[in-house]
């Protein structure tokens, strides 16, 4: 079975949260070792900022029973007990339908934490046993509770399924399916990369035939894109190349490195809709990973105007900073309790050049898949230029240099860009 032909992807907009972190959970013990704490309406009160913005989708992070941080999951089927009950999350839903927002959820299917009950099963019925053979055990596995078993990245907490098995792969299939009976629209699907690719075709394909609008986006993060997609049935990856070539562009100031990317990222737009994005769960802020804080404003720009399906994280449209660190609990600066009212963080500039260029795109849609090319290009200065399959077109001068340039004809000052559609 083919991906499907989808139509709303093309016009999603995407907010991404990480829940556990949002409603200020504690991330550091078991999910099941506390009582049902109602906090899921945290996020609900947050739905108008969304709209507000001009997004309309919200893709969440974990949000299913886990031990620590959501990505050790315990219980696909359950609500994280940090986070509330299934009913919480049907009210979330029914919220995000009443403002007309899509909803995406994080499925963690490479691995499982050492709770969940087909670890524990196996662990008592032994390395032999039916229990233990739904967990891979290739050449790099490593003694886990007494089972030889491969673990993911080397986190011992993580271990990896036997995505060959046919229970897993049953398993996989009815957790999607469960959810999408729940009202979410799709799955972004952590950790794809490790995943080997026919494993998503076996699981998904049974759901596109009850959910034919279902989207289905992998986190890849380095590889063939083209080939993972057409092999995996996916509709998407993280667009991981652009996203690294938006940031150390504009911080290098070498708009050439970007020129490179795009000249990629177009011939992936031809293939599949990507996921662009310039933060997310697992890395620095953007307003801590570009030093001058005068060229913030033009990577939003850049990431509204460049094709693909684009993803704003949580509280980058507010300049939050935060440094990811590898060490234990590295992540959690990057992972911030947010406020229980959008009230109490006043807007700023990073607010209204988030608007802005929202604005733009909601104004011209068609660039979801227009083709992008550089017509004029200098380290600190580009002119890009949108053409849409029609006649449709548009244009983003950028300046990063402290000195003003001229750009199709326009002048654009220090730091700043410009953007016009001819149609305007």
């Amino acid at each position: 079975m083919t991906t499907a032909p989808q139509s709303w992807p093309q016009t999603a907009l995407w907010w991404h949260v990480y829940p556990l972190g949002f409603v200020g959970a504690d991330t550091t013990r078991s999910a099941l070792s506390g009582p049902v704490e109602h906090r899921l309406d945290r996020i609900t009160a947050w739905l108008d900022e969304l709209v507000a913005l001009g997004l309309n989708g919200l893709l969440l992070g974990p949000v299913f029973a886990s031990q620590t941080h959501g990505y050790d999951t315990v219980d696909h089927r359950r609500i994280d007990p940090r986070l509330g009950d299934d009913d919480d999350f049907d009210t979330l839903i029914a919220a995000c339908r009443e403002r007309g927002i899509r909803v995406l959820l994080d499925g963690v299917f490479n691995h499982v934490g050492r709770d969940h009950p087909w670890w524990r099963e196996a662990i008592e019925d032994g390395p032999d046993s039916a229990a233990a053979a739904r967990f891979a055990r290739g050449q790099d596995a490593r003694e886990v509770d007494g089972l030889a078993v491969d673990v993911f990245e080397g986190h011992d907490a993580l271990v990896v399924l036997n995505h060959q098995h046919p229970e897993v792969i049953e398993y996989v299939s009815r957790t999607m399916q469960h959810w999408l009976e729940r009202g979410v629209d799709g799955w972004r699907l952590d950790a794809a990369y490790a995943v080997p690719p026919l494993f998503w075709r076996a699981t998904i394909d049974p759901v596109r035939t009850r959910f034919p609008d279902a989207w289905f986006v992998g986190e890849v993060i380095h590889g063939d894109y083209e080939q993972y997609v057409e092999e995996s049935g996916l509709d998407s990856v993280t667009q991981y190349e652009l996203w690294k070539a938006l940031r150390s562009s504009v911080q290098e100031q070498n708009l050439f490195e970007l020129d490179w990317s795009l000249q990629r990222h177009n011939a992936f737009v031809e293939r599949f809709l990507p996921m662009t994005f310039l933060g997310n769960h697992d890395v620095t802020r953007i307003a801590s990973a570009i030093d001058d804080e005068r060229n913030h404003a033009a990577a939003t720009a850049m990431l509204l105007f460049f094709s693909g399906a684009p993803s704003i994280y949580a509280g980058d449209e507010r300049g939050l900073e935060a440094v990811k660190e590898e060490r234990a609990g590295g992540d959690d600066a990057i992972r911030p309790e947010f406020p229980a009212s959008p009230g109490e963080w006043p807007e700023n500039a990073y607010s209204q050049a988030h608007r802005d260029a929202i604005a733009f795109r909601r104004q011209h849609p068609w660039l979801t898949t227009a083709r992008i090319r550089t017509e004029e290009l200098a380290n600190t200065a580009a002119l890009f230029i949108a053409e849409g399959s029609g006649d449709e077109r548009a244009h983003l001068a950028v300046n990063l240099d402290d000195a003003a340039v001229q750009l199709g004809g326009r002048e654009v000052g220090p730091h700043t860009f410009v953007r016009w559609a001819d149609s305007d």
